[in-house]
C-alpha cells in the first residue's frame, strides 16, 4: 500500500517499523560557530562541555551526553585517522545500546530541524558525523 506524501516509515532501535509524518533536516555544526535560527533544535553531543564556551552563548536546547562516545572509546580514538574506521564501528555499537536517547532524537527530528553540535576540529572524522549517519539510516527511502 503506497504511503501518502509526507509520511515515512521509521525503523526504531528495536527494528520495529513506525510511521512518522515527516523527517526534517539533520545538520552538524561546531559549537564555536555562531548559532543560527536555521539550526532548529541544537543538541550538544559531547560528553564534556567544550572549553571556552559559556552555556548561555552556546544556545544549546539539549545536552545529549549519553550519546557521545564513551570515555574509553574517545581516549582510544584520540582523533587518530588510522583509528577512524574502527572507531565508527565501535561507536555504532555504543549507539545501538542507547535506544532511549536515540528515540528522543528521532522524535525531535520527526518534528524539527536538528543540529548536532560538537567541539572536535576534525571534519570529517568526528563522532557527530557518525551519529548523523546513524540517525539518517533510521529513515529509509530518504
Amino acid at each position: 500500500m503506497p504511503k501518502p506524501d509526507g509520511v515515512r516509515v521509521l525503523t526504531n532501535t528495536r527494528g520495529e517499523k513506525e510511521l512518522i509524518v515527516s523527517k526534517h533536516m539533520i545538520r552538524r555544526k561546531r559549537i564555536y560557530l555562531p548559532a543560527d535560527p536555521e539550526d532548529g533544535v541544537r543538541v550538544l553531543v559531547e560528553r564534556l562541555w567544550p572549553r571556552g564556551i559559556s552555556k548561555a552563548s552556546a544556545m544549546i536546547d539539549l545536552w545529549a551526553k549519553e550519546l557521545a562516545p564513551s570515555t574509553e572509546l574517545r581516549r582510544w580514538f584520540g582523533h587518530d585517522p588510522a583509528h577512524w574506521e574502527e572507531f565508527q564501528l565501535r561507536y555504532k555499537e555504543e549507539l545501538e545500546a542507547s535506544p532511549e536517547p536515540i528515540a528522543q532524537l528521532l522524535e525531535l527530528v520527526a518534528h524539527n530541524d536538528l543540529t548536532l553540535v560538537y567541539a572536535a576540529r576534525d571534519e570529517p572524522g568526528n563522532s557527530a558525523q557518525v551519529l548523523q549517519a546513524y540517525l539518517d539510516a533510521r529513515f529509509p527511502g530518504d
